[in-house]
């Protein structure tokens, strides 16, 4: 019979060893599984939804049980972490960022203010001043770490309206293209501005905001009486990772007195390369960026970062006083993050960056990332290549998306065909109207061979579906 030890909630130390040791076997045990495990299995989803939706017992549990439970229960669903996903935006989970997360909440400290924990902020700040000096943003710039671009996006816009608008925001509109990410229209809406003042911009047969088309709705809403205040160019779209023409729309927002949001929460990364400074030029004239580490620097979902060229404006926007803040006061240049975004409590974020840029050094998340371009274009010439296909456009970054020319159907057909052999998993978007196939090379664990193995998979069920003549 298993002894079932009993772990006080406070346990000693030779406890808290015991149970770091088996979570560290288990990890390591996970990701020595990812590399042959499905891209997908839904295969026993239904009978373990219904068992985790127990509740707890009331006495103890036997920890390598409740781990079995949770390693099934992972196992489920889309192998997010696996070198086979390939689509919508694959987050790799650096181990060395996962420590870090273990030994931040170890040491659960507050850095919603920095007089609590001044040391650990001012590591956090180091991230993000290095950051905002890659992307061209001026000393003093700066920002916070959030749990992802989203919310990024919901402070930046907030900082926008209170800066550009002031009180009245009524008439407030901003711009947007069919691509933008459905973040900024959610973030306008939560911070109380109506659907209709989210302008859609025409884009070009490319898919980029057309910069002449924005020029002429700014002027004519400025001449019915509104209020334009913010204009927002992407950094690699959702669908297809298409950059926008940010020197024109940070000239354009410039002339116009807006404030210009760049939305690099999928392209960010790759400014740390040669080609994605190439193709993320302009992005240094914007006044805030929301960019997730969690996407193109491989680490862990939950990890955003927001960027602005004046933290003073985020302060304005967000900062609030209570008497019961009334011991704390500011620590030098420190920045008191809970004054800069929504959230007043908030754990210790910068480890999680801080230590596997530490550990692994610059050089090795450029060499990482060139490597996902070079995949990338692999990709595309190979199904370009195929005359089965249409594959019309050529990817700014990693997204290649393409469709059989049997129409929507086939494209369907082509995509479910593919995912049920759980080798790879692909994602779709419609464009134009039409179904497109969408593969995405971002995972740190996907090398050429797994692209190769995607490129086959495609084929075989490419083969199935329209022979080849």
């Amino acid at each position: 019979m298993t002894t079932t030890p009993v772990f006080p909630l406070d346990p000693a130390e030779d406890a808290t060893i015991e149970l770091a040791r088996q979570a560290t076997a288990f990890m390591t045990d996970r990701l020595a599984e990812l590399a042959t495990a499905p891209a997908s299995d839904y295969r026993d989803a239904g009978r373990l939804t219904a068992l985790l939706r127990r509740p707890p017992d009331d006495g103890p549990g036997h920890l390598g049980d409740l781990l079995e439970t949770f390693r099934q229960a992972a196992g489920q669903g889309v192998n997010t972490a696996g070198p086979g996903y390939l689509a919508y935006f694959p987050a790799g989970g650096l181990v060395s960022s996962a420590l870090a997360e273990m030994l931040a909440q170890a040491a659960n400290r507050f850095t919603g203010v920095a007089q609590t924990a001044p040391a650990l902020v001012a590591m956090e700040q180091s991230v993000l001043s290095w950051l905002a000096g890659r992307f061209g943003l001026p000393a003093g710039a700066g920002g916070l770490i959030t749990t992802g671009a989203s919310p990024a996006t919901l402070s930046a816009l907030v900082a926008a309206r209170h800066d550009r608008l002031g009180e009245d925001t009524r008439d407030g509109t901003l711009y947007v293209t069919e691509h933008t990410h459905l973040s900024v229209a959610k973030a306008a809406r939560i911070a109380g501005l109506p659907g209709r003042r989210v302008r859609v911009v025409p884009a070009t047969g490319d898919l980029r905001m057309d910069v002449t088309a924005a020029a002429a709705m700014i002027e004519a809403d400025r001449a019915a009486g509104l209020r334009p205040f913010l204009l927002a160019g992407t950094a690699g779209t959702t669908s297809t990772g298409t950059v926008d023409p940010l020197p024109e729309l940070a000239r354009l927002a410039r002339a116009h007195g807006l404030w210009f949001h760049a939305d690099a929460a999928y392209g960010g990364g790759f400014q740390l390369t040669r080609r994605g400074r190439a193709r993320l030029a302009g992005i240094e004239a914007a006044d805030s960026i929301a960019f997730d580490p969690h996407k193109s620097l491989f680490l862990p979902y939950g990890t955003g970062v927001l960027l602005v060229r004046d933290p003073g404006l985020l302060h304005a926007a967000h900062a609030a006083g209570g008497q019961y803040l009334q011991d704390i006061g500011q620590v030098g240049d420190l920045p008191d993050f809970g004054h800069l975004g929504v959230e007043l409590t908030r754990e210790f974020r910068g480890l999680r960056l801080w230590l596997p840029l530490h550990l692994h050094g610059v050089r090795a998340f450029e060499e990482a990332l060139d490597e996902k371009l070079d995949q990338a274009a692999l990709a595309h010439r190979e199904l370009a290549g195929d005359p089965r296909l249409e594959v019309p456009w050529e990817p700014d970054l990693t997204v290649v998306v393409f469709r059989p020319r049997g129409g929507d159907d086939a494209g369907r057909e082509l995509l479910a065909r593919i995912n049920a052999t759980g080798r790879v998993y692909l994602s779709s978007t419609t464009l134009g109207g039409r179904f497109y196939l969408r593969l995405c090379v971002l995972s740190v664990r996907t090398r050429p061979e797994h692209v190769r193995l995607a490129l086959d998979t495609v084929r075989t069920a490419l083969d199935e579906l329209i022979p080849a003549a």
